[in-house]
């Protein structure tokens, strides 16, 4: 028996909300999970490859994939073991950009191998396994769920989250750049504490933009994507983040322009076409830095993994 499943892309942080916001976007991944029947061929992990992704070379092929490690999680949580399993990957998301392409294959992992279990992990199960695995919620809670997602991962190990409607006429434009960035090295460069007041404003403007989304108030959102933890580290490691930063703060219809998840990919939210009425500008700032650069415009997704 095998199972396959379709899990979106994510966008993780969006300024202020650190590892605690996170969005889908209309990219997937697709993750086949397969009981062999052979006794003792062990595991298999094939990687299908459509972007040309550098690092997939990279992914291992044993028991230290992150696939095979929250299948595991799941067959323990049951009180069983895994048997032989061939786990394929056909990957649409790109490797190390910020798009949450860890996360898309460990909740699809996991919902594949509940469907092969018969179900015993609910949400909230497979929630918290898939944020152990990955470290965080922001990515996985949108992964699995679609839209917008306020989440937090509990001294328990549970995941507490929210799902916000977005607004309809709130685009998403990705800045793809023909880099990677391991999330390692993203993760390198933050500091260990931040002060008092770092915090409080990030405290402030995270609020202020649950508030703009809620009231679709593209003013206030305007003013709330700002961030005082991450980026400030970050924006060293990503070309044009702080051209585009700059080039965008005051255009009209450009809510702002942030770093999706660790990077190197940069979002821009806008609304009212927005984003066309600067793509040629901002098409410029990449030229300029010599940089290779695809530009992909998306609606939210609402909807998460769904088994195939």
């Amino acid at each position: 028996m095998k199972v396959s499943v379709k899990v979106p892309a994510t966008s993780a942080n969006l300024g202020p909300g650190f590892d605690c916001l996170g969005l889908a976007l209309p990219v997937y991944n697709e993750i086949t999970v397969e009981e062999t029947i052979m006794p003792g061929s062990g595991i298999e992990i094939n990687v299908l490859d459509e972007q040309e992704n550098l690092n997939v070379l990279s992914v291992p092929k044993d028991e230290n994939n992150i696939v095979y490690k929250a299948i595991q999680l799941l067959y323990n949580f049951v009180g069983q073991n895994v048997s032989d399993i061939k786990i394929t990957i056909k990957t649409e998301i790109p490797i190390a950009r910020g798009m949450g392409s860890s996360a898309s294959v460990i909740v699809g992992g996991l919902l594949a191998a509940n469907e092969l279990l018969g179900h015993p992990a609910d949400e909230a199960v497979l929630l918290s396994i898939a944020s152990a695995v990955e470290g965080h919620p922001d990515n996985v809670t949108p992964a699995l769920v679609g839209g917008f997602c306020i989440s937090s991962l509990e001294d328990d190990g549970s995941v507490v989250y929210s799902k916000i409607e977005w607004p309809q006429d709130w685009k998403l434009t990705l800045l793809i750049p023909d880099y990677e960035l391991d999330t390692r090295i993203a993760r390198s460069v933050l500091p260990e504490s931040v002060s008092m007041q770092d915090a409080s404003f990030n405290i402030r403007k995270c609020a202020m933009m649950i508030d703009a989304i809620h009231k679709n108030d593209g003013d206030l959102m305007k003013k709330s994507l700002s961030d005082k933890i991450h980026q400030p580290y970050r924006k060293e490691l990503i070309k044009g983040f702080s051209e585009l930063s700059e080039l965008l703060k005051n255009k009209d219809d450009i809510l702002g322009c942030v770093i999706s998840g660790a990077g190197p990919t940069i979002l821009i939210i806008s609304q009212n076409k927005g984003f066309e009425k600067v793509e040629n500008e901002v098409r410029q700032v990449f030229e300029d830095l010599k940089i290779k650069c695809e530009i992909r415009t998306y609606n939210i997704e609402n909807q998460g993994a769904i088994v195939l």
